[in-house]
């Protein structure tokens, strides 16, 4: 698959569960932005037959290299980051994983009866990164159980193999001088912003200020009943250039951290 073609994929299969996503982009599209994305997130679990070095696959085929590494120790998430060979202006990619041996048994055994419930050979597909929830299964009462101890693993249990975020490349922007400036533009179009650790994530001093909307709630019809559950969100990146005059590529964990949290049921509840 073409890089263009599954960059579009993912855009199309994440704006389904994401209308926020659409609207602002017609938004500031509407006010004479010209749009550019400065990274797609997706999440996993750090199986063998799902990971990192799994997902990574298509990507690395289409030209995109391994840069960077990230520790999220309290979240137990391992994440790395890819950037095109040639294309500068392709969006880097952002991978992490749930490190399970860091999870209780009862949530590794769940992560593990679901994937060996799968046909074994989904997990070979080159369009996996695409494929969402690929088991048979739709409990509430396994996404309460989950969620109790990881809004991560819960998360991907319902929405599985998929773009979480989108990223909106902030310095692209002509009528924003800032990522201040954009935010209560936002919220003045009546978008609520994720306000852990501050709404803005980052300084200049650290060469990279984050911030993103609440994830959108979707309907999903779990075996239980249908039921409105957090999905995904969009996040605005503003990079500052390092001593060497360059913008900084990379991503800082203390940030990306707090920017997980979009998909929070607790701070759905708190908005």
């Amino acid at each position: 698959m073409t890089k263009d073609l599954l960059l579009s994929k993912l855009w199309e299969q994440y704006k389904n569960i994401t209308p926020s996503a659409k609207k602002i982009h017609a938004l500031l599209e509407q006010s004479g932005e010209k749009i550019e994305n400065d990274h797609i997130a997706i999440r996993t679990y750090n199986d063998d037959r799902v990971n990192i070095a799994v997902l990574e696959k298509p990507f690395v085929k289409a030209g995109y290299v391994a840069m960077g590494e990230y520790f999220f120790e309290s979240k137990k998430l391992y994440a790395k980051h890819y950037e095109h060979a040639t294309d500068i202006a392709a969006p880097r990619i952002f991978i992490s994983e749930l490190e399970l041996e860091k999870c209780s048994e009862e949530l590794q055994s769940l992560v593990k009866v679901l994937l060996d419930a799968c046909d074994q050979s989904i997990f070979e597909k080159e369009d996996l990164v695409l494929s969402g929830a690929v088991w048979d299964s739709k409990s509430y009462d396994t996404y309460v159980s989950l969620l109790k101890e990881s809004e991560y693993a819960a998360w991907m249990y319902v929405y599985g193999f998929r773009a979480n975020h989108f990223t909106i490349n902030v310095n692209a922007l002509a009528n924003f001088k800032d990522l201040e400036e954009l935010n209560v533009y936002l919220k003045e179009n009546n978008w609520k912003m994720n306000g852990s650790g501050g709404e803005i994530k980052g300084t200049p001093e650290q060469l990279l200020e984050q911030s993103s909307t609440l994830a959108d709630l979707c309907t999903i019809n779990f075996d239980e009943g249908a039921k409105e559950i957090p999905s995904c969100y969009y996040e605005f990146a503003l990079r500052y250039p390092m001593e060497n005059g360059e913008l900084y590529q990379g991503f800082i964990a203390a940030s990306a951290d707090k920017i997980f949290e979009s998909t929070d049921v607790k701070l759905q509840n708190a908005k």
